[in-house]
């Protein structure tokens, strides 16, 4: 059974089928609920990465109102940080009442205290308290989707729909599927992100994804004739399809795939019998929130708030910081090879 926590009403669930059962229950109708927050990311997170979590449960008459998942990263390169949610999109507390989330926002500042962390981050999809700093950086872009796709389809602004039709012109398919298509995936995820300097998770974190959440996770690869040149990795959560990952080769920018690969992962929710499709999350400003709206796409402000044990100034750990943008480079310059083996090394450490 969960351990009581000193905080009154608020408890700390371990890894046992009746507690992933009733936190997983909540969520189904929780306010600000989101595919990053379900309980069987506990153990992803801790056998894969070996990080310690701590998933906080808020309880009344033996009835769960709240939670809220966090994990502890201690890096020898980035300090030791707590957050919630690491390598994803976003996570933060889900409550019912702001009494509640106030209260679990608190104890994880304990807990980030008592463990030594240089920072507690909460990425999520509001401010959920007023008194910890944050950062704007990231939007949420979500597409309404339709029981017909050709109703998003004859939506779409007429240049859109042409290049999405030259797409296809250029022999350009999609595939879509399961465990089949990890090793598809995960070699062209390695050329994406080394080109992008950013290491690599190793492939089984990934296995462990799709063992987990079995048909909550779909598979995209587009192919040019009979070569993969760019994928997706998608998530399913109550009537949400979760764009997780996406990338290709060089090959695939320049032929503009992702027209194609989108709007067949569009259609695919569509007849699926989804209500909505998360994009994912972009930085403000970029090519990939343009790329996203073009779907006509709604965009929502994410917050990254901190809890700053010392005072100090929230950090800038982002792909924007000067400080990171040599070794970025660096990266992108290494052997395939090397970045395939050295990456999963790195990026248990960098959230």
């Amino acid at each position: 059974m969960a351990e009581q926590t000193s905080t009154a009403g608020i408890q700390l669930f371990e890894n046992n089928p009746q507690n992933q059962g009733a936190w997983n229950r909540f969520l189904q109708h929780g306010k600000n609920a989101n595919f990053y927050q379900l309980f069987e990311w506990k153990t992803v997170n801790e056998q894969e990465f070996g990080h310690k979590t701590f998933y906080l449960a808020s309880t009344e008459d033996n009835t769960i109102n709240g939670v809220f998942p966090l994990v502890l990263i201690r890096s020898h390169i980035f300090g030791h940080i707590l957050c919630s949610m690491p390598f994803v999109n976003f996570g933060g507390p889900s409550a019912d009442n702001e009494f509640t989330e106030q209260s679990l926002v608190e104890r994880a500042c304990s807990i980030a205290r008592e463990e030594s962390a240089d920072y507690l981050e909460i990425r999520g999809l509001h401010i959920c308290s007023g008194d910890l700093p944050s950062s704007e950086h990231k939007i949420s872009l979500t597409l309404s989707l339709a029981d017909d796709p050709d109703e998003l389809w004859n939506a779409f602004k007429s240049k859109h729909r042409t290049n999405i039709r030259r797409v296809y012109k250029n022999h350009v398919r999609v595939k879509s599927g399961q465990v089949e298509l990890l090793d598809t995936f995960y070699d062209l995820m390695c050329h994406s992100w080394r080109s992008l300097g950013t290491p690599i998770y190793r492939k089984s974190y990934f296995q462990s994804i799709l063992d987990t959440f079995g048909d909550k996770i779909r598979i995209f690869v587009a192919y040019q004739g009979d070569t993969p040149v760019a994928t997706a990795f998608n998530g399913h959560f109550n009537a949400t399809v979760e764009g997780m990952w996406a990338g290709g080769l060089p090959e695939a920018r320049k032929l503009q795939v992702n027209y194609v690969l989108y709007w067949e992962m569009i259609k695919d929710a569509c007849e699926r019998g989804f209500s909505s499709y998360h994009l994912g999350r972009s930085t403000v400003e970029t090519g990939g929130e343009s790329f996203k709206k073009k779907w006509n796409a709604e965009s929502r402000q994410l917050y990254w708030q901190y809890f700053m044990p010392d005072n100090t100034e929230i950090p800038q750990l982002n792909t924007n910081n000067p400080r990171y943008q040599i070794a970025i480079n660096f990266w992108r310059k290494l052997p395939l090879g090397v970045t395939r083996f050295l990456g999963p090394l790195l990026s248990r450490s960098i959230p």
